[in-house]
Parts: structure tokens; sequence; C-alpha cells
């Protein structure tokens, strides 16, 4: 059950098995926001189809009109953006309100960072209370000013400028929004800006770039990390152009999980991003002997795409490596019910990013595991799992994080689970 701010009413889940059939998943939130972005950065109509309609990526599409780009949604999934170019941006009359969206709000610094006027930014409580320390750092460098409140937290103000300087950032810590940050405002910067990352973070950005035409290059540097530069102010010629947003891994993986754990359960999962840095779960999941299996791969709008065949499975622990984590940084509250299913100890390493998601993600999966009878321990930033105790019955609270949410709210075979989302 999932107690909403709307309901005095918790949500429950009852007892299920034998799941089957071919369920729908929405797009992909990280490709539905560069959709968007890109789309207003070159000339001409882009059509998108598939496009997530969540609040965090119709806050998106809101903010873009506030700055002068005409967005319009046709159908559901089906939206038309009018694309003003490089530099065609205008000042806002609004503070930019992004909801729950830090994908959003970083993004969105990086594209106004080349733009000679003051944006204002804020967000819900959960926003507000994210550091944007790390994307502000590099965007200062390229001649951004930021005012903000204490520990750089929304709400803020962002003066940029037309004098942006092109930089060469190595990223402290792998985060996939500050690469796309800098990457963005590189677009409208004379120069090559580069991004070194000595972790691999995802690369929609650069995928969408490259799909509408812009030259990226990307390459292995002698200490294995990896470089991606671009040269600014990249013309395009005006022109229809079409893109089609593949469903979200990160969603898919909540089905996915459900299948493996309740018995007699076969579902085919269609059109999901496979994009190889969103795969991490996948991975994980096979090395515990999960039925996975990969049909009609092709690419999408320059995104690696397949239909998902996943058959209930017995699974075993394993030690999922840190260097995985930034493939599935989303997906530990989903693996982490996984692991209270398989036998043995799971342990998986390197979850400091969990620590700064919409709650403390880390230790609401150990609050919520504990509460199903199930061992779990936080140490540092390493998490361990015994499985083979799971009971029913449970109360969760969310701490308004829609991952715990559904990552609890499970129908696995004699459980049953209250969740209030508070």
């Amino acid at each position: 059950m999932i107690k909403s701010s709307h309901s005095l009413s918790p949500l429950r889940s009852h007892a299920a098995s034998g799941l089957k059939g071919k369920p729908v998943v929405p797009g992909d939130k990280s490709i539905s926001h560069r959709a968007l972005m890109l789309s207003s950065q070159v000339l001409g109509t882009t059509h998108i189809t598939g496009l997530l309609e969540g609040d965090d990526v119709l806050n998106t599409a809101k903010a873009l009109r506030s700055l002068g780009v005409k967005i319009t949604h046709n159908a559901p999934g089906s939206w038309t953006v009018q694309g003003v170019g490089i530099g065609g941006l205008s000042e806002s009359d609004n503070v930019l309100d992004l909801g729950n969206s830090g994908t959003s709000t970083r993004l969105l610094m990086g594209l106004l960072t080349p733009y000679p006027f003051t944006t204002f930014f804020t967000g819900d409580d959960s926003l507000r209370s994210r550091p944007m320390a790390r994307v502000m750092a590099p965007l200062t460098e390229m001649g951004a000013t930021f005012i903000a409140r204490e520990d750089k937290k929304l709400p803020l103000a962002l003066t940029g400028t037309t004098d942006t300087l092109p930089i060469t950032y190595r990223l402290p810590v792998a985060s996939a929004q500050v690469k796309s940050a800098i990457l963005l405002a590189g677009l409208n910067t004379r120069g090559k800006t580069t991004v070194i990352e000595p972790e691999p973070t995802r690369d929609h950005t650069e995928n969408m770039l490259r799909f509408l035409g812009y030259v990226v290059d990307s390459k292995k540097m002698p200490d294995g990390a990896l470089s991606i530069s671009l040269q600014g102010q990249q013309t395009s010629k005006p022109a229809d152009r079409t893109i089609t947003v593949s469903a979200d891994p990160s969603s898919a993986a909540f089905l996915v999980v459900a299948a493996l754990i309740c018995k007699n359960s076969s579902l085919l999962i269609e059109n999901i991003c496979l994009n190889p840095l969103r795969i991490g779960l996948f991975t994980t999941l096979k090395e515990m002997g999960a039925n996975i299996v990969f049909q009609n791969e092709r690419l999408v709008a320059g995104e690696k795409v397949a239909d998902i065949a996943v058959i209930s499975s017995e699974l075993k622990a394993i030690n999922v490596p840190p260097e995985r984590a930034p493939s599935m940084i989303d997906e530990y509250p989903i693996l982490a019910v996984a692991a209270a299913f398989a036998s043995g100890e799971t342990v998986m390493r390197g979850l400091s990013e969990l620590r700064v998601k919409e709650s403390d993600r880390l230790t609401s999966i150990v609050e919520s595991l504990a509460a199903c009878g199930v061992k779990a321990v936080a140490k540092g930033d390493d998490l361990y799992v015994i499985g083979g105790s799971v009971k029913g019955g449970a109360t969760i609270t969310t701490h308004f994080d829609h991952r715990i949410a559904m990552a609890f709210f499970n129908p696995r075979h004699g459980l049953e689970r209250t969740c209030h989302h508070r």
C-alpha cells in the first residue's frame, strides 16, 4: 500500500503468481529529456514519438516553452518541437520550476550558460535539498555566475555570458548529468569543449547529438579514461526530423524482477533501450541465474534496442562490483528485492550515489528490507543482503521516492505489502 500526499488511504499490493503477457513500458526518461532539449537546438521541425509524459519530462517541456521554444503535444507520446537553433533561446519571464527533476535542472543549466541573461531555478522540497555544486563548478569555469543558497542548493540564479570559454574538464565523480551539462554549454561555445570521464557514464547525450548530425569525438586515453569532445557552434541545416524514444530499461526492471521471483511467469517486454551503459541490472541478474534473453536487437535514434523475454528463475547471490554502479544506479532498489529472494548473501559495492537521490536511497533500502524480514546492512557505501527470509504483511515508508515504492510494491507469491508514501 502506498500512502500519497493526496490520499489518506495507503495502497496495498496482494500476492500474485504466473505473470504472463506483453506489458507496455513507457518511454525512457533520460532520452525523453534530451529529445526535447536537443530538438530545440536544431533548425526545423522535430517529431518525437514515444516520449515519456511523466512530470519530470513535462517540466522540461514547460521550461523550454518559457525559454521561447514552440512545443506541441499532438497525441499520447507524440510531440513536435520547432527548433530555434544554437543561440536561439530567450530569457524566461518566470522562474523555472523543475519539480522533482534533477536531470532537467542540471542539463538546462548547461544549455543556458552561453546566454547573457539571468535564469532562476527552483523545484520541490526534494530537488531543493539536492546538491548542485558538482555541475556549478565546471559551468563557472566556462563563465556562468551563480547565486545560490548555502551548500549550493536551489533556489538559485544562473547568469550566463556570450563569452563562454571552452574547457577540458575531468569529472571528479562519475555523472552523466554533469557531463551532459558541460557538452550542452559547449554547443554554443567557440572552440572545443572536452569532458574526461574516468568511469563510463550514460552516453545518451552523445548518441542523440550524433543522431541529429553533430560531430562528437570519443576516444580512450592512455590511463583508460574516456575523452568526449565537441566543437562548439556547429551549424545544422533546417530539416524535418523524427526521434523515436525507446522504452525505459529502468521501468522494465521492475517487471523483469517481478517475473523472475513470481513462479510460473513469462513476459515479453518490447522496444527496450539496451544502451550498454544502462544494462548493468540485466547483466547482474543473468549472473544470478536469471532466464533473460534479448530478441530482435536493432538501432533506434542512435540507441541499441531489443525485446526482452524473461522467465521465472531461481536466483543465487553474487558480488556486484563497484564499477558497475553507473550502469544501474537507479536499479539497486529492485536488485535488492531480487537479492532478498536469492540464495546466499549478495554484496553490492560502490553505492555512494544512492545517498543523494530523491531520498537517502541506501538507508531506505535497508529499512524496507528489514520491514520485510530480510537481513540487510549498509557498511560504508556497500550493501549486504542475505536472501531467503522474506515475509509478507510489511509496511514500507517510501520517503516520496518512487523507486523505493515500485521496488517494494511487488507481487511475489505469498506476499502482501503496505507502502506509506511519505
